[in-house]
């Protein structure tokens, strides 16, 4: 499904800030990349989904062995690859219903809109309210999920889904995920905290980034133990 061969990025007018990473997801796969703030996982996404404020200086990224490293964002997100931002910014001017009833016509969404909008924890009053205008953490994190089921793409990009958010929305979006993965669907999800991995019904590698490298990877629940008991600092002799 994804494929990353040694890629290594860099930001505008920067320094490389991702490192020679490889990794491999498969259909119906869950990875879990773990690691500090500023450890460059941000960056890494930003770069699979093709955001022009990043560049892929060395490497491949190949999405259904196709390549796709130099493809631009729209390429990348009809082929299929979602990114649901760290911060979802706030668009003004736009209402929640004038946007979903858009998104709901370009991708042939046919279910019930207000259903959905039920099943993530909104009301039909947010439909007249611009977009994230005034949202709290979590709803702003469960509006970018809710447009990933309108939009139905192959692969997730979940940045720090589970960031600033209380645990009734922790709990919806791990539920969520499950039911994206049952259902086909690929996910790299980024955290720096292991909050959400308890609620996760699956998930099938676990890597570790420090300094923009991934320096430790294995199977999750070891994973998750090493850095429990020893913290990232135990891996920067590592990056």
């Amino acid at each position: 499904m994804l494929r990353l061969y040694k890629v290594t990025v860099t930001a505008e007018h920067s320094k490389p800030i991702v490192h020679d990473v490889s990794l491999s997801l498969e259909k119906s796969e869950l990875h879990v990349l773990l690691g500090p703030n500023a450890a460059g996982k941000s960056t890494l996404l930003n770069a699979i989904a093709g955001t022009p404020f990043y560049k892929v200086i060395s490497g491949k990224i190949l999405f259904e062995n196709e390549d796709v490293t130099y493809a631009s964002p729209f390429e990348r997100a009809i082929k299929g690859i979602f990114l649901a931002y760290q911060n979802p910014p706030e668009i003004r001017g736009v209402t929640l219903r004038l946007f979903l009833q858009h998104l709901s016509r370009k991708y042939g969404f046919k279910g019930d809109i207000y259903q959905l909008l039920e099943d993530y924890g909104f009301t039909k009053e947010h439909l007249s309210r611009e977009i994230n205008v005034g949202f709290s953490g979590g709803e702003r994190k469960r509006l970018e999920l809710l447009q990933a089921e309108i939009i139905n793409p192959k692969i997730l990009l979940l940045d720090e889904p589970d960031s600033g958010i209380d645990v009734d929305s922790l709990k919806l979006i791990a539920d969520k995920i499950n039911k994206f993965i049952y259902r086909g669907r690929s996910i790299l999800l980024v955290t720096h905290r292991r909050h959400i991995l308890e609620y996760l019904n699956k998930i099938h590698v676990a890597y570790v980034m420090i300094s923009g490298r991934i320096v430790y990877s294995g199977e999750p629940h070891s994973v998750f133990k090493v850095v429990e008991e020893k913290g990232y600092k135990y891996f920067k002799y590592l990056a």
